[in-house]
């Protein structure tokens, strides 16, 4: 499944945009919608890439090409503005389009056309426009290697993940670890996601397991588990929304 970052401080353009991507690209999974180049920036430096990006140019705390000044985005961005003059400027990074507001069904559909013929390798690749969703099989267990064995270990197990010098380990419930053979970026392609919830960079975590969620300061939360975990398990601002949706669905 695509992810798909939406940068935009204006809810009715967002909610626009979610609507048309909903119809035009279903099988997209909208990773967070941003509103702002500070709230971005430390996004695009706790989380995975996402795959897209659509950013409106015009923030609430100015434009948005100075996002790149301090993060690189590696992925197709396409940018979303209401004026026309700043498009040189967009093209001098990764943008593959430059769509003028109100986006219509029709630009939307060109643009994500254009990106998937300019990547059709790509290791993502998103889905065609207008193209039916299919069922998705997750793993429900793991083979971990031990020595001279592989150790069968049942999705349902396991606590959360995390990555410690580039090592990902799984913690089970019953507090035992072990180092699994994956990065987290493909653990998480294969969990099911009404399950598992990537709260950041470092951890995935276990809906059964989450035992107690505070607030944390500047908007962000801290959750705590029914097993120890090395560090605090913070949900960064930008992904509380999305992380209480899936929490109570």
């Amino acid at each position: 499944m695509s992810n798909i970052l939406i940068i935009e401080d204006e809810p009715v353009a967002a909610r626009h945009l979610q609507r048309l991507l909903a119809v035009q690209c279903p099988e997209g999974h909208i990773s967070a919608t941003l509103e702002s180049i500070e709230e971005s920036i430390e996004y695009l430096q706790q989380e995975p890439m996402p795959d897209l990006v659509f950013m409106d140019i015009h923030l609430a705390d100015g434009l948005s090409f100075r996002i790149f000044d301090s993060v690189g985005i590696h992925c197709p961005i396409i940018f979303t503005t209401a004026y026309d003059q700043y498009a040189l400027e967009a093209f001098k990074v990764n943008s593959i389009d430059y769509l003028l507001k109100p986006i219509t069904p029709e630009d939307l559909r060109r643009a994500l056309d254009k990106l998937n013929t300019l990547a059709p390798t790509q290791q993502h690749p998103l889905p065609q426009p207008s193209a039916s969703v299919g069922s998705h099989t997750y793993k429900s267990h793991l083979l971990i290697p031990l020595r001279d064995k592989l150790v069968p270990v049942d999705i349902k197990q396991i606590a959360c993940l995390y990555l410690e010098d580039k090592i990902t380990r799984a913690i089970l419930h019953n507090g035992h670890e072990h180092v699994i053979d994956k990065p987290l970026d493909a653990i998480m392609d294969i969990l099911n996601p009404d399950l598992f919830f990537r709260a950041n960079r470092q951890y995935i975590v276990a809906h059964s397991a989450i035992s107690e969620i505070a607030l944390w300061p500047i908007s962000k939360l801290a959750l705590t588990l029914l097993v120890p975990t090395p560090d605090r398990i913070i949900i960064p601002k930008a992904r509380v929304a999305e992380f209480k949706n899936w929490y109570t669905k």
